[in-house]
């Protein structure tokens, strides 16, 4: 085991020396105590200067290489754009008074910015697997799910609704038609056919 650690020091110890910048020739220490000290000294020096170069600013091509990962982030494939499409957008109201207005983002297709009394989210459409409409902010927390008679969105950080019951034009129109017509109750057995 000591000889496994005495290879990899002496293999990283020339690493050790090109990471460090060009320094003051080093005085003698004249105890072990004082080379301890200088030992220490100069982690903390090799900290120090490397924690600076975390907050210098990033090279030109650092910063397009963000923004390209960034814009690939953005892209939407053709199932998403296709769920965007059925996306209600406009002022849609909801329970108590409270209202969400929902906008495509003109900058990047297939996103939608979502609003309303203290929030504000730029959400993208995710696929399910019941058909249901669903945006999501992830960065946010936020998600929009619309089915065909009202929509609601959810803080799901805090685990909270921050809007419910609300319909656009097109829901309150299906909503109408259910309480005229309502479906039957899955939990009613189902008629049994006479031969």
């Amino acid at each position: 085991m000591k000889t496994f650690i005495a290879s990899a020091l002496m293999l990283l110890a020339p690493a050790f020396a090109l990471a460090q910048t060009p320094a003051q020739p080093a005085a003698k220490p004249a105890a072990k105590a004082s080379a301890k000290t200088t030992t220490a000294k100069a982690a903390k020096t090799a900290k120090a200067e490397s924690t600076s170069s975390r907050t210098q600013p990033r090279p030109a091509t650092d910063q397009v290489a963000a923004a390209g990962i960034m814009t690939a982030e953005a892209a939407l494939s053709p199932a998403e754009l296709a769920i965007a499409e059925r996306v209600h957008v406009g002022r849609i109201a909801c329970e108590l008074g409270a209202h969400v207005t929902l906008k495509a983002n003109p900058a990047l297709p297939g996103h939608f910015d979502v609003e309303g009394k203290g929030f504000k989210y730029r959400m993208a459409p995710v696929a399910t697997t019941t058909g249901a409409v669903r945006l999501e902010d992830h960065k946010g927390g936020a998600v929009w799910l619309q089915i065909a008679n009202k929509s609601m969105l959810m803080d799901q950080k805090r685990g909270q609704r921050l809007a419910d019951e609300c319909m656009s034009p097109e829901q309150y129109l299906v909503a109408e038609a259910i309480k005229k017509n309502p479906p039957p109750s899955v939990l009613e057995p189902l008629p049994v056919a006479k031969n």
